[in-house]
């Protein structure tokens, strides 16, 4: 029962900020996220309390992928993030995935990562600051930033497999 209403606290917290985000759009004066444009940089702490910045890995390709564990389209696409993250071509080139979580607390997003084998990076958003920044107004949506911090690509919505995340990279100069 307690994660009952945990899931609905993060739920409703989530929609709060979601919807803050939606309302958001248009005035930022030019600067939501945009192909082309620089990834507005952030810092945020992974699973571990360790702050890590979207700047500090300049020089490396990233994808930023907003999720929550009670996301079911979320959940699915999880594998396929899994698998590009191990696959050679990317690995050797330095890819970095950054899961940034949304309104959710450590040890639910740590638990779900555990119980299906997954270990590429999580950031935790837990005030969906990030999220507001990047004007992310459903879920999961997915950036794809080049070693420059330029973003090449955007990705509304879940990926059917893990060959549609590897088209999406392609736009990313490595």
């Amino acid at each position: 029962m307690a994660r009952v209403i945990k899931v609905v606290v993060a739920l409703f917290l989530l929609m709060v900020v979601l919807a803050a985000a939606g309302c958001s759009g248009g005035s930022d004066g030019g600067q939501a996220p945009a192909l082309g444009r620089a990834a507005p940089d952030f810092q945020l702490q992974n699973l571990d309390g360790q702050a890590i910045s979207l700047g500090e890995l300049r020089g490396r390709p990233v994808i930023i992928n907003f999720w929550a564990t009670w996301c079911g389209p979320c959940r699915y696409e999880m594998t396929f993030l899994q698998e590009v993250s191990e696959g050679e071509l990317w690995r050797g080139q330095g890819l970095v995935i950054l899961a940034v979580n949304l309104g959710e607390p450590a040890s639910v997003a740590r638990e779900f990562m555990e119980d299906n084998g997954l270990s590429f990076t999580v950031l935790l958003d837990s005030q969906g600051e990030v999220g507001m920044l990047y004007n992310t107004q459903y879920i999961p949506m997915t950036y794809f930033v080049d070693k420059d911090g330029i973003i090449r690509n955007i990705k509304r919505g879940a990926f059917r497999d893990s060959s549609e995340i590897d088209r999406f990279l392609t736009k990313v100069e490595s």
